[in-house]
Order: structure tokens, then C-alpha cells, then sequence
């Protein structure tokens, strides 16, 4: 089956699998989400993921608060091991050969991040869960997915959203005439202050020319679909072959 990319890195959000009712993590998201990846894999394409913390701990919020900021991170990091552990469970229960690999050293539940492992993986057809962000504190999962992207030489990052079909000039969830954008430049969200990705995260892809999809991996099928070359969500990029290429 033809796909637009050849190896994609899935950025999901510890709040996309979080229940409405507040359960930390909600098994139906969790099913949902790891059924969307098989299908995605039985297209031929090489997929890694980058799982945040969100729902469990954020570093930020704990800082806030009056903890160090290092260990709120440090332990941001460890909840996203736990998502990441769950997600594996997921995919491994419908038939998903998965590796996690840890950006902080837990040998007796994770593989340490070593880039040929994690392309070797990939190469055979398994989903390589990245958990624990970079291992260093101050920098967000997005920029863990972003550098990551970069590193295992993917074709583009896909940042999933929940319930939010791409970048906005507003909050369309209060702004209901918030404008939806196709297509915009890196300098475009960083100068626009949009809600994408942090800054560093941003930066980097721009740096390495990696596209970035934001699109709502709540709506079914979109993952595959935005595989196959379907133009799903808002396409960030600066290059204008990347652009041409996506019409």
C-alpha cells in the first residue's frame, strides 16, 4: 500500500489519554489510539512514537507549586515511561511488535535509547515507543519527539491532537470563527506565537527541514489517511517542494 512517508515519528499527548471523567488514563483512548497505529503499520510505513506525561505529572505545573524544577521533570520523565509501558501493552495485545526505549536508564522495563537499535527496529517492522523525553529536565516531549524525528531520520513528525483538526488562528473550542490554516512556515508559528509545538521543538524541526503535521488522531481513520497522502490537518514546513508536494 502506497504511503506519502516512508518513516514518521507519532507525537501523542499524555492528555489524549486521559478520560473526560478523569481517569488518569482511559483504556478506550488507549485501545483506540493502538488500533489507529496497526492500521498505520500495515500500510509498510517505519513508526516510532513520543508519548507526554500530561495526564499523570507536569514538571511545570509541579515547579509552579514550589518544587525544584529539575526533579518535577525528572519525574514528568517517569510518567511518561508509565504511558509509554501501557501503550506498548496495547499494541502488543493486537498483535504489534513493539520496543520501548528509555531516555533514562530502567533496564528492567525498557531498552536505553541507542539510535541503530531504534532504526534496526523499525527496519523490521516494529513500533518503537520513545519514553522519558530527551533525559534531561527543561525540555518538553515535544521537543523529545522533534530531536528524536531527527535522529532516526524520519520523513516527517505527525503531532496527533485531541479533537483539534489543525492550527488555528484561535482556540476554536471558544472561538467558534477561529480560521483553520492548510499550510504555514516555522518563522509563521514562532513569530504568531501558535500553539504547535514549544519553541525549541519548532526550531529544531526548521533547522532539519522535518515537516510537521498537526492534525486530530481522534477522527477515525486519519492516521492511515494522512498516510496515504490525504491532506488532513495543517502542514507546517518552509520548503516549497515539501508544500508542492503534499497537493
Amino acid at each position: 500500500m502506497a504511503t506519502a512517508y516512508r518513516r514518521v515519528v507519532l507525537k501523542l499527548s499524555g492528555e489524549s489519554l486521559k478520560s473526560q471523567s478523569g481517569l488518569v488514563i482511559d483504556t478506550d483512548a488507549i485501545r483506540y489510539l493502538a488500533q489507529e497505529v496497526k492500521e498505520a503499520v500495515a500500510t509498510g510505513v517505519e513508526l516510532a512514537v513520543v508519548v507526554g506525561g500530561g495526564n499523570i505529572w507536569r514538571g511545570i505545573d509541579a515547579a509552579e507549586r514550589g518544587m525544584e524544577r529539575a526533579a518535577a521533570d525528572y519525574a514528568g520523565m517517569l510518567a511518561t515511561l508509565i504511558n509509554a509501558l501501557t501503550f506498548q501493552d496495547a499494541l502488543e495485545q493486537i498483535g504489534v511488535d513493539t520496543r520501548t526505549q528509555s531516555a533514562l536508564s530502567v533496564q528492567a522495563v525498557a531498552e536505553p535509547f541507542i539510535r541503530r537499535r531504534a532504526i534496526r527496529h523499525l527496519e523490521k517492522g516494529r513500533v518503537v515507543i520513545f519514553a522519558a523525553g530527551t533525559g534531561n529536565p527543561f525540555m518538553s516531549t515535544d521537543t523529545a519527539a522533534a530531536l528524536r524525528a531527527v535522529e532516526i531520520g524520519a520523513d516527517a513528525l505527525l503531532m496527533a491532537k485531541n479533537n483539534v483538526d489543525g492550527v488555528y488562528d484561535a482556540d476554536p473550542r471558544t472561538h467558534p470563527e477561529a480560521r483553520r490554516f492548510e499550510r504555514l512556515g516555522y518563522m509563521d508559528v514562532l513569530t504568531k506565537g501558535l500553539e504547535v509545538m514549544d519553541n525549541t521543538a519548532v526550531s529544531l524541526c526548521m533547522d532539519n527541514h522535518l515537516p510537521i503535521v498537526v492534525f486530530d488522531v481522534f477522527a477515525a481513520g486519519s492516521l492511515v489517511r494522512l498516510l496515504q497522502s490525504e491532506q488532513l490537518g495543517t502542514l507546517v514546513a518552509d520548503i516549497p517542494e515539501q508544500l508542492l508536494s503534499k497537493e
